[in-house]
């Protein structure tokens, strides 16, 4: 088993018969990895949906926060 290093600093390739086989990476940006595949699958579902004017997203912001007080 023979390690590479990777371009980032902090990951290496595990390399079996001269192919990358596996990644070692710190756990934090493992976990910082998942929570941005996580965020792309939310755009990619939801890209077809209406979007809202800024104007009307503040406007619901400033009615909902006078609803809490």
């Amino acid at each position: 088993m023979h390690r590479m290093k990777t371009l980032n600093p902090n990951a290496e390739y595990i390399v079996k018969g001269g192919k990358p086989t596996a990644v070692i990476m710190p756990i934090a940006e493992y976990e910082e990895m998942l929570e941005d595949l996580h965020d792309l699958a939310v755009l990619a579902r939801r890209k077809d949906e209406p979007t809202i004017p800024l104007a009307e997203v503040k406007r619901r912001l400033k009615t909902n926060a006078g609803i809490r007080r």
